[in-house]
This record gives structure tokens, C-alpha cells and sequence, in this order.
């Protein structure tokens, strides 16, 4: 059996050649222009001297070509690196070091960095999409533009299904970025069975605002899209009034987002004045998304979120709620198709079900990732005993959903009591002037680690530290609540909007 993720694309294409499968403000690609043009890309990354199973990096924002090169590499038979816009010329080096990369694809406004790092790593085949200002530093890269100038016909080099597709790195927040070896039979896996309990459909419009360099929107949206032929309309960055505008101008009937997007469309001024009624359906995903704000969100939108779960490593989606009538409010679900978890304690026993019983999620199955790229000690040590450890604590209802209770590594530990901060954090978000919320352990000579909040509140409104401390006080147990609170304009996020607790 062979196997090339990019059969998807050209599936799409010969079955709606003339649907819109790309929009990017007043520029459209249809399915047969995208699966054209990532031909045209394979045939000349193949001229160029790229061959099955080497490495290509892409370090492009929400743009056409991001998909283009993507698809390209593809039907190349080479491997995907998503990379960073923002990474800086030590990063980039680390990257295509860590990936054994031979080409990077990057972006004009940021290529004389890459280009730096490019060098550093030995990486003399560096495409340039876009101005580069005065080109200081890019040397003797090649324009994007001179690998679509060949059509050779159709190009799709067969793969194995067990043959990494795409290496995604992650995000290093517990050292080094390790890279999630993803295979072409993973990532598909985990575009057609999300994409059907998403309920996608052809004529869906999907607003991606998420960075495409990201497992999430990579796989839950560039991927879902392709496999079901739905249109993307893309953001480079996200900025809550410009989704708003863009969700009226295409009719935008699916948002998928982080919980900080959510929060930011729903602060905005301009929520009201804009036409969102095309909205079907909302997605959540890559961090909990706290109670009062699905709540929130749904009333004012009129829309069901939908919360799902997943890690670099698990190629994006490993549970999902799958409708309205399915759900469990505040749930992630239950494990898709080919998918198992279990909740075990730190000496490896299995949990039984119950809030009362959170340990570590364990997960297996046909989404999880091959390995880590040459780091075979760190691979047998995160799948200790077959089943990949998450590094996520939460635990399973009777009815088997899934609860996300936070981070290992962001457990505080308090006089010997354990603080959960999403728990804390979600009492937090019910304030009426709290905008965002994230609670941290700081050290205490005392008790090992105290408790602190850090928050911005919503514009126009005021909130003084024992207010706040008070607010919490008086609906969680004594050990729970924050004894000190950091006011900020805004929390610190990272790829996606994520929210970055390193940073505090």
C-alpha cells in the first residue's frame, strides 16, 4: 500500500475543480489552481535536486504559497518543517540543524534573519517569497516565484504510510523543541476523521487565523479543508476587529480558535456593529478554554462551541465533542476513531473514572507520532509502556469524557496540597471586569509555592488586588486562592495566541 498525503488535494480538485479552495482579501485560488500550482512546485523543487525523503522547511505566514509549497514538498516526496515567522537567526539554525533540512522555503521580511540562520546550519538552498527591503544578508537566495515557471504534469511520488510526512516542532517549553515525526498515514487520519465529526462541509467557509506553521490549524484546518474541499479564507495575523470583518465580507461559517481568540472577539468594540449570523459552528482547541467564556461566547454569537483536544504529538486532534446533543459542557470529549486514553497515576496505574481520580493522560493510537526526530532515549521515555505520556493532567467522567484539569509541569503544589491553576482560572474569568486570567506558583519559603494571579481587565472597567483575591476567596477552598494578583494590560501569548505561562 502507498500512500501520499498530497492525494488529498488532487481527490479535491478533479471532484471540484472550480470551488474556491484558497481566499486571501481579493485573492482566490480554486481547487484545480491550487493542485496546478503545487505541481508546478514539485517539479521544480525536483529540479532543483530535492528527492524523496529529503527535508524542506517552510517558514511562511497565512499566505497561498504557505499551501503551495506545503502540497508542493508533498508531491515531491519530501518531508515538511513548519517554521516560525518570528524565529530569530539562532532558532532557525536549531531547526534546520535539528531536521537535517537541505532547503528552506521563508518570507521576504524576515529572510535576512532566516538567511543567518540558514548559514549557520550549513543550509545553502534558501527560497525568498516576497521583498526583502534591501536584500542585506540573503545572498544568493531564489525566488519563490521560479519554482512554479516549470509544468511538468502531474507529480505525486508514492510514499509509505509509515513515512514521515511532516516533522512539527514543539514548543520547547520543557527544554530543547523537540521534532514530532508525523507520518502521511497520521496526518490523514487526522484530517478526514475530524474533519467529519467537525461536520465540514464543501460549502463551509473556514476562517484560518490560526499560523499555519502550527500542528492546529495545519492538520484541523489546512488539512480538513483540503480532504473535504471546504474554502479557507486566511488571516496572516490574527486581530479580533479584522476576523470580524472578514467573518461579514466571506460569510464565514466556522471559527476555529484558541481560548485567547475567543476572549479578544468578544471584548471587541465592533462585535456587535458586524454581520456574524453565517456562523454555524465554533471549535475550540490547544488550551482549555475556561467555562464563562464558552458560555459567554455562545450566548452573544449564538453559536455552539465545540472543545477538542490535542498535542504536536498526537498530529493535533485526539478527542473531540462531536455536537450539541453529544456533549459534555466543559468536556474535550471523547477519543476520536483509532484512538485510546487512559488516566493513569504517577507509578503507572490506571485511574478509574471520576473527578476525584486526576492523573496523567496517557494516549495511543493511530494519531500519535512516530518519534521524536534523533532523539530515540527521548521517544522510549515519553511512550513508557506503550502508550504516550501527554504531560497533561485530567481525568474521565463515567460516560467517558475527557476533562483537561492543566499542565504537569504546571501543577503548584501548596503546603502539600495540589492547586490546579485552570480551576483557579476559571473562578477568575467569572469576574465581571476580568478579561484574562492565568494563575502561577511563585516561590514560598513556607509552603514550597504560593499562589499569585495575573490578570488584565476589561476596558473601561476596575478591579483593585483584594477585590480579586476576595472574589476567589469566597468560592474555592482556602488553599485555592490567589494571595497576591499582578494587574497587566494584556498576558503575554505565543504561537496562536496561545497564552505563555513561561513568560510570567
Amino acid at each position: 500500500m502507498t500512500l501520499n498525503l498530497a492525494m488529498m488535494l488532487r481527490e479535491s480538485a478533479q471532484a471540484h475543480p472550480h470551488r474556491t479552495a484558497i481566499v486571501l482579501d481579493d485573492e482566490r485560488l480554486s481547487y484545480a489552481d491550487l493542485d496546478a500550482a503545487t505541481d508546478r512546485f514539485a517539479a521544480g523543487l525536483v529540479r532543483h535536486g530535492v528527492r524523496p525523503g529529503d527535508v524542506v522547511a517552510i517558514q511562511l505566514p497565512n499566505v497561498p504559497q504557505f499551501a503551495i509549497a506545503h502540497f508542493g514538498i508533498l508531491k515531491a516526496g519530501a518531508v515538511v518543517v513548519p517554521v516560525n515567522v518570528l524565529l530569530k537567526a539562532r532558532e532557525v539554525a536549531y531547526v534546520l540543524g535539528d531536521s537535517a533540512a537541505r532547503t528552506l522555503i521563508t518570507w521576504g521580511p524576515v529572510a535576512a534573519e532566516a538567511a543567518k540562520g540558514a548559514a549557520d546550519a550549513g543550509v545553502s538552498d534558501v527560497v525568498v517569497l516576497g521583498d526583502t527591503g534591501d536584500g542585506a544578508g540573503v545572498g544568493s537566495a531564489l525566488p519563490f516565484g521560479a519554482f512554479l515557471v516549470h509544468d511538468d504534469g502531474p507529480v505525486l511520488e508514492q510514499r509509505e504510510p509509515g513515512d514521515v510526512a511532516v516533522i512539527m516542532y514543539t514548543a520547547g517549553t520543557t527544554g530543547a523543541p523537540k521534532g514530532a515525526e508525523l507520518t502521511h498515514f497520521q496526518l490523514f487520519m487526522n484530517a478526514d476523521t475530524p474533519g467529519r465529526l467537525f461536520g465540514i462541509r464543501d460549502d463551509d467557509v473556514v476562517l484560518v487565523a490560526l499560523p499555519l506553521f502550527h500542528v492546529y490549524a495545519l492538520s484541523s484546518q489546512l488539512h480538513v479543508c483540503v480532504r473535504f474541499a471546504a474554502t479557507m479564507t486566511l488571516l496572516p495575523r490574527f486581530d479580533a476587529g479584522r476576523a470580524l470583518e472578514v467573518v461579514e465580507r466571506d460569510g464565514v461559517t466556522v471559527f476555529e480558535g484558541v481560548p485567547a481568540m475567543y476572549i479578544a472577539l468578544l471584548a471587541h468594540p465592533d462585535r456587535d456593529a458586524r454581520d456574524t449570523s453565517s456562523l454555524r459552528v465554533g471549535i475550540s482547541g490547544g488550551a482549555p478554554i475556561p467555562a464563562e467564556v464558552l458560555d459567554e461566547f455562545e450566548h452573544e454569537f449564538g453559536v455552539v462551541v465545540l472543545e477538542g483536544y490535542g498535542l504536536t504529538e498526537t498530529a493535533s486532534t485526539t478527542t473531540f465533542n462531536v455536537s450539541a446533543e453529544e456533549r459534555r459542557v466543559y468536556s474535550v470529549g471523547k477519543p476520536v476513531y483509532g484512538v485510546e486514553v487512559r488516566i493513569c497515576d504517577d507509578a503507572g496505574r490506571r485511574l478509574p473514572p471520576g473527578h476525584a481520580h486526576v492523573g496523567e493522560i496517557l494516549v495511543r493510537g493511530v494519531n500519535v507520532m512516530r518519534g521524536y526526530r534523533g532523539r530515540p532515549h527521548a521517544t522510549a521515555e515519553a511512550f513508557a509502556g506503550g502508550w504516550f505520556h501527554t504531560g497533561d493532567l485530567g481525568f474521565v467522567d463515567p460516560d467517558g469524557f475527557l476533562f483537561v484539569v492543566d499542565r504537569k509541569s504546571d501543577l503548584i503544589i501548596r503546603g502539600g496540597y495540589n492547586v490546579y491553576p485552570r480551576e483557579v482560572e476559571d473562578v477568575l474569568h467569572t469576574h465581571p471586569a476580568v478579561r484574562e486570567a492565568a494563575v502561577v506558583g511563585i516561590a514560598d519559603p513556607r509552603l514550597g509555592q504560593e499562589v499569585k494571579a495575573v490578570v488584565s481587565l476589561r476596558e473601561g472597567m476596575s478591579a483593585t488586588e483584594d477585590e480579586i483575591i476576595e472574589f476567589v476567596r469566597e468560592r474555592m477552598a482556602t488553599y485555592k486562592y490567589p494571595r497576591s494578583v499582578e494587574f497587566r494590560d494584556s498576558l503575554p501569548k505565543g504561537v496562536g495566541d496561545k497564552l505563555l505561562k513561561r513568560a510570567l
